[in-house]
């Protein structure tokens, strides 16, 4: 394989078992293991949380009030939360029941033949190793053009001749397919951060590029951000535009072992908000070139 293409929340972990694999593995077994792309992905459980609540801020999401409340009263590099806290993620959490926090400004889901996961209580449920993991449901958003996407692929994959096709459910388990469980709440041996793993990869040589949509503001760009500024790696090249045709595509920067793009008017999902300029994103990461600096048609 020439580049292993990795994208999701899991890929550093994966990552770095291939890159070890590699290292220590017979030669016959090796992976061309040469770069890994990580898109809009938890990698700091922190500067993930802390950036989550000033993106919201920022975004007038929330107002001064709870923003402050949740700045005084919560550490998020602590696993554990006190009472205080729990009362302003209560608040924090309660606007992402009337929209999409996976899609900041696109509709939600109003198809009147569907439960939207938007009616759900968030609540708290005792501690867990990540903060927010213990205020279900809001996870659980609908994202892309079409807000009512869950819902539909929900209906069709709990279909038995759409199982029967996919060789799915041969155990015939008692209870539907959906795409998040209350499990998500209850992991306790995820790591709190990532970004040891990252660093490791660069100073392998590892090419690492990371990307977030600019709208999504469960992993928004703000915590991804804030998460890049630990590595404390060297700008290369500072901040600049890149190119969707004629028009502004997003923003890139770029370290010393490590590329950041954002992409401009894209949720959590990147390539359904955006499928062009996701297209060009992986294309340019696969032909190890930089996104395109200037308009073109």
């Amino acid at each position: 394989m020439g580049v292993a293409f990795l994208s999701g929340h899991y890929v550093p972990q994966l990552s770095e078992k291939i890159f070890d694999g590699n290292k220590h593995g017979p030669k016959e077994n090796r992976i061309n293991f040469k770069g890994l792309m990580i898109g809009n992905a938890l990698m700091d459980d922190e500067t993930d949380q802390a950036g989550m609540v000033q993106y919201a801020w920022d975004h007038a999401v929330i107002s001064d009030r709870v923003y402050a409340d949740v700045k005084a009263h919560c550490d998020f590099a602590m696993a554990n939360t006190t009472a205080a806290c729990d009362q302003a993620l209560e608040e924090y959490f309660a606007v992402y029941r009337l929209i999409d926090m996976y899609s900041l400004y696109t509709p939600v889901c109003t198809d009147g033949s569907s439960s939207s996961p938007l009616a759900k209580r968030v609540g708290v449920h005792g501690a867990a190793p990540k903060i927010f993991s213990k205020y279900h449901g809001w996870y659980m958003r609908p994202a892309g053009y079409d807000p009512c996407t869950t819902q539909y692929s929900e209906v069709y994959f709990n279909r038995p001749d759409v199982q029967a096709a996919l060789h799915a459910n041969v155990t015939k388990i008692g209870y539907n397919w959906t795409h998040c469980s209350d499990v998500i709440g209850k992991w306790n041996d995820a790591v709190p951060s990532t970004l040891p793993i990252i660093r490791k990869l660069v100073a392998g040589g590892i090419r690492v590029w990371v990307f977030s949509g600019d709208t999504d503001g469960r992993i928004p760009v703000t915590a991804t951000r804030l998460t890049l500024n630990k590595l404390g790696l060297k700008t290369v090249q500072e901040w600049t535009p890149w190119y969707d045709r004629l028009q502004v595509g997003g923003w890139t920067i770029t370290y010393e072992g490590l590329t950041f793009v954002t992409i401009r008017g894209a949720g959590h999902e990147v390539p359904m908000h955006t499928p062009r300029q996701a297209l060009s994103l992986f294309s340019h990461f696969l032909g190890d070139t930089k996104m395109p600096p200037t308009a073109f048609s």
